[in-house]
């Protein structure tokens, strides 16, 4: 890595942003999986200013129990403080607590980028809550506010609200609506619920715009799949009975056409959509990859999605599944910084070019032998940015 530090350092030159570092990660045998994610968090500034803040405001704090959270905030910290601009740091803490963690990354297998995400977000989300509610629980009359505020249905007052929402779901967390439209009386019922990515269907020779547009289309319910509307049906459960009243007409009611589509509510300030690239095929028994040719672009407007169509986002990094099937391969990342395109490859990192980031769209042609192919897209809004 020291030639290539020191040929990034050339090419960048006097460009090279101050106070940045590029650094490569060791791979410990498979965990090139955890490197590219690592990377494309790193340069994710938002997530990486709020993990450094923790990381200064817990540091001074002894004895503090070692999970996720501070492992994470430890290596980011590491790379951030480094006296050299460009090097290789080994994230042997990190890896053996994740291993620790979660027996399912403990195996020298080939393993899942999208689904160690999830994993890390999910455990920093469950670590700063219960920070959060162990620092609500030590507030001054918390007590006597827990009486009054908390009697039956255990919502959360407005203080309480802002607590549990931790800065990972400011940067990741989004909501998505699900509305269903009923045929017979046009009611349309509401259900939200909360993503950190998207995860998309592919088909061959698609872009972004089309995946989150097929996404986003209406699905009729009918047949087996008819929809209960509670306006059109009053209904008795008794047990496991269902009795149906009729309307008024003498006709009967019990499930009507509908129509369903999904949308986004409340957009994240970082967009994170995952390409479903590993497919089930019934005929072989096995998953296969789909290298399908799927253009993301620089820049996304996220149209027939979202209510508001005006707006934007812009890619900052791309985690890459280099392989032809799921259980064997490897990832790499490219990351922008400071309108700078890097290539990193575990240990490795290397200037590159904005068009690079074509090569990794997929292949428009099955058996073209193209496998590098994007498979986590991350976005930033460009309001948030601004």
């Amino acid at each position: 890595m020291g030639a290539a530090s020191s040929r990034l350092e050339k090419a960048l030159g006097e460009q090279f942003p101050e106070g940045e570092r590029y650094f490569g990660l060791e791979n410990f045998g498979n965990t090139c999986y955890c490197n590219s994610v690592l990377q494309a968090l790193y340069f994710c500034v938002p997530f990486r200013d709020q993990l450094l803040e923790y990381y200064a405001n817990n540091k001074s704090i002894g004895d503090v129990e070692e999970n996720m959270l501070t492992c994470l905030a430890d290596l980011f910290s590491q790379i951030s403080s480094q006296k050299k601009k460009t090097g290789v740091i080994a994230p042997k803490r990190f890896i053996q607590r994740l291993k620790k963690q979660n027996e399912i990354f403990r195996s020298y297998m080939h393993q899942d980028a999208h689904e160690f995400l999830n994993f890390l977000l999910n455990e920093l989300v469950d670590i700063l809550e219960k920070e959060n509610k162990s620092a609500r629980e030590s507030l001054p009359n918390h007590s006597s506010q827990k009486t009054s505020n908390n009697p039956i249905n255990g919502q959360l007052n407005g203080s309480d609200k802002e607590l549990a929402a931790t800065w990972v779901h400011k940067c990741f967390q989004g909501i998505l609506t699900n509305e269903t439209r009923c045929l017979r009386c046009e009611t349309v019922t509401d259900r939200d619920e909360t993503f950190f990515d998207l995860s998309l269907d592919i088909e061959q020779n698609s872009s972004i715009t089309s995946c989150l547009k097929n996404f986003s289309s209406t699905e009729t319910l009918n047949a087996e799949d008819k929809f209960f509307c509670d306006k059109c049906c009053r209904y008795i459960v008794p047990a496991l009975l269902i009795v149906y009243v009729p309307y008024k007409n003498g006709s009967y009611f019990s499930l009507q056409e509908a129509q369903k589509r999904m949308k986004i509510k409340k957009p994240p300030n970082i967009l994170v959509i995952h390409l479903k690239r590993f497919k089930y095929i019934e005929q072989l028994q096995r998953y296969k990859k789909l290298s399908y040719r799927v253009v993301f672009p620089l820049e996304l407007k996220l149209l027939n999605t979202v209510d508001n169509s005006d707006l934007e986002y812009s890619l900052f990094a791309v985690v890459v599944h280099v392989g032809s099937g799921p259980n064997h391969g490897h990832y790499i990342s490219l990351v922008k910084s400071h309108n700078h395109w890097l290539f990193f490859d575990d240990e490795n990192v290397e200037m590159t070019d904005e068009s690079m980031v074509q090569a990794f769209f997929g292949s428009a042609h099955e058996f073209s032998g193209n496998t590098d192919n994007g498979y986590i897209l991350f976005y930033e809004s460009l309001a948030e940015k601004s």
